[in-house]
Formats: structure tokens, C-alpha cells, sequence
């Protein structure tokens, strides 16, 4: 079983990818979609959603890095992927899942699986501008407004070169509202000849046991319960092993919450920074009433020298140190 950590669009950043992956049981996490439209990027448009590859395309936990395009030009798509390769990410990731309607609208995202003709022709292309050692992947949802073509767009993909697919169980009209229809997972599965990954609506050890039952697949990629419940992945791993683990407690998160509010601090401006924290920190509260209480607190403080201080957080020459 690989459990590998999903792309979120401004919310699984460089510094969210450090803190998670560091708890444990990530095998692979990939940066958020890094859109190409007409032209080849330059290195820094690559490097600001995916600094890893300055660190060898991988988390300070050792966690192997993919790289994640998205847009419809399958030439313009093969050189970036290159480039891409060049600059030292050791897979490409191809985004056919994002539901966002400005995405759609520039014909990126969700919006291809109307055209399975199209994503073969990508997947062809980068496939072949790519290094034969670096694998090319694809994440897909079951369509855009209906699911009769998510398995001609499984092909499609597999036939262009995909090694792995990702499914997120639902189509683009239905976005993220439960159920995630995991039967289709199985039913993409028995048409292809690689890898199938499983996402969505996968929140808890229980939710992975069902998915797992339904789809057939051992695989999975974790979203929004990862970040909801950073041990999660921790826990499936213990699960499938037969053993029980400890969840982590509101006290086993501190320094997680400090360090991630620190790397904010050191790497974004005073003005997106506090934003950063309240949007993790509100997501926590799913799983810890305590995030509530903390976030009501903080919800409308933006300056980072007062948040500093609720948080318990002392600056010296060092930087930051929690408090004791």
C-alpha cells in the first residue's frame, strides 16, 4: 500500500507538504497545479510551487516530490515537463481533477475529461519529452457533469503513457460534496494496467477500510483528512499492519502549529502570513475542539507580532522558539 498526500490548491504548500510529511506514512506528495498555458516557464515560476527541487525533489522528511502541470497544449505541456525535469523533479504529475471554474474556463482541469482524444495526445507528448526514468502521472476525476466517459478517459490516459492514476471519486459538477463513489475506482481499475489510486472522502481509519473494500485498491491519496487529521495517514498504515497507534493529541500538535506558523513567518510576507495559520488552524477543527477555541482567538488578529504572543512564541537571534 503507497498513501500519498494530495495537491490542494492554495492550501498544500511547500511549508504544509514539511510539516505533514514529517509526521509520517507519506509516501509521495505533489505541489500544487503549476498552470502552463503558451509559453515555457521560467526556473522560478517552478520554484516558487515547488521549492523541494532545490532540495532534491523531496520534503525535509525525504518524502519524493512530484511536480504538477496543468493546461490543455500537449507540446507546450511536454516542454515545461522537461524543463521541469531539468531543474530536477523525478516525476510529472498531470492534473485532470481541478474543479475550478476559472481553471475550466481556460480549458484546464476537469474540463479535458470532455475530450478524452486530447488527454491521450497530452500524456503522449510529455511522455515522450520525459526522461524514460522519470515517471509521468495522472490525477482525474469521474467526469465533468456525468461519469460515461471516466473509463475511455482512464484509457485514454493509460494508452498516452500514464504509469499511475489517481481517481478522485466524483465528476467536476459534483465537486466535493459526500459520496465519493469509490465503486468507480474499482470499475477504472479493471480497465486499465497500472496502478489505481483512490481519493476522497477519506477521512478517518473506518472511511479507508470501506474505500478499500469498495474500490478493490490498496492505494490511496489523502486530502482534506490529512490535513484535518496530519496523523491520518500514520493511523492507515498502523491499521493495515494490525497494530494501533496512539493518535496524536491537541498537545502532540503544538509544535507542529508552531513550527508551520514559524516557516509562514520566514518565508511569506506580514500580510498573507496570519491568513496561512487561521486557514490550517480552522481546518483542525474538525477533529480538535481545541483549534476552535485557539481560532477564535486569533480569527481577527493580523499582526504577526500579537499572534506571536498568543501563540506563546519568543523571536531572538535564532529566530523562533516556542515558549516553555
Amino acid at each position: 500500500m503507497q498513501i500519498a498526500l494530495a495537491p490542494m490548491e492554495g492550501l498544500v504548500d511547500d511549508i504544509l507538504r514539511d510539516v505533514l510529511t514529517r509526521v509520517g506514512a507519506v509516501d509521495w506528495c505533489v505541489t500544487e497545479f503549476i498552470r502552463v498555458s503558451d509559453r515555457l516557464l521560467p526556473a522560478s515560476s517552478f520554484l516558487k510551487l515547488a521549492s523541494e527541487l532545490e532540495h532534491g525533489a523531496a520534503t525535509r522528511a525525504g518524502t519524493p516530490l512530484r511536480v504538477q502541470l496543468l493546461g490543455s497544449d500537449p507540446l507546450c505541456l511536454a516542454d515545461n515537463a522537461a524543463f521541469a525535469c531539468s531543474l530536477g523533479a523525478s516525476a510529472i504529475d498531470l492534473n485532470f481533477g481541478c474543479p475550478a471554474k476559472t481553471v475550466n474556463k481556460s480549458r484546464g482541469g476537469a474540463i479535458l475529461l470532455r475530450e478524452p482524444d486530447l488527454l491521450h495526445s497530452i500524456l503522449r507528448e510529455v511522455r515522450r519529452a520525459v526522461p524514460a526514468h522519470i515517471p509521468v502521472t495522472a490525477k482525474m476525476r469521474l467526469g465533468f457533469d456525468h461519469k460515461d466517459g471516466a473509463l475511455d478517459c482512464a484509457r485514454a490516459l493509460v494508452d498516452g503513457g500514464a504509469a499511475q492514476l489517481v481517481v478522485h471519486a466524483r465528476t467536476r459538477v459534483e465537486g466535493y460534496k459526500p459520496p465519493a463513489h469509490w465503486e468507480w475506482v474499482a470499475k477504472v481499475r479493471d480497465v486499465v494496467n497500472v496502478p489505481v489510486f483512490a481519493n476522497g472522502d477519506i477521512w478517518s481509519v473506518e472511511d479507508w477500510r470501506r474505500c478499500r473494500e469498495v474500490s478493490g485498491v490498496e492505494d490511496i491519496m489523502l486530502g482534506r483528512g490529512l490535513v484535518c487529521r496530519p496523523d491520518l495517514a500514520r493511523q492507515i498504515a498502523a491499521a493495515k499492519a494490525g497494530a494501533l497507534l496512539e493518535p496524536l493529541s491537541w498537545e502532540d500538535l503544538q509544535p507542529l502549529l508552531a513550527d508551520f506558523w514559524m516557516q509562514a513567518r520566514r518565508k511569506m510576507s506580514p500580510r498573507y502570513a496570519p491568513g496561512r495559520f487561521k486557514q490550517w488552524l480552522s481546518l483542525l477543527t474538525r477533529n480538535y475542539p481545541q483549534a476552535g477555541t485557539l481560532f477564535a482567538q486569533v480569527r481577527r488578529e493580523n499582526d504577526c507580532d500579537r499572534l506571536d504572543a498568543l501563540l506563546g512564541l519568543d523571536v531572538n537571534a535564532q529566530g523562533f522558539k516556542a515558549a516553555v
